[in-house]
């Protein structure tokens, strides 16, 4: 599956120069670390979010949000929006700082 090249644009112009995330392709998409875990990433033209256990249930009440079901079983902690949900700049920076934010609580997978 080929990701959204534009959405990924769109993704590097909100995170700007910031050292500690990195891009790697996943999931057939491409998705961005931060220090080694995973905070979202672009599958198609959707955006999937690592919102983890406490922000699932919040997040999957929300517009254009759904779980993330790859496999015929739906992962905890992520969620996927659709484009509808990312058409404004400031939804889609809301979404990446939960992502980053999740992750960032995380130990650091590698220095």
């Amino acid at each position: 599956m080929a990701f959204d090249e534009g959405l990924a644009e769109r993704v590097r112009e909100v995170l700007g120069a910031d050292p500690s995330i990195s891009e790697r392709t996943m999931f057939g998409g491409l998705c961005f670390l931060t220090d080694g875990n995973m905070c979202f990433a672009i599958l198609g033209n959707e955006l999937l979010v690592r919102v983890g256990p406490d922000g699932y249930a919040t997040a999957l009440h929300l517009p254009n949000a759904r779980e993330m079901d790859l496999t015929g079983r739906p992962m905890g902690g992520m969620v996927v929006f659709d484009p509808e949900g990312l058409a404004e700049d400031g939804d889609l920076a809301a979404w990446l700082e939960r992502g980053r934010s999740f992750a960032g609580s995380l130990p650091p997978r590698y220095p």
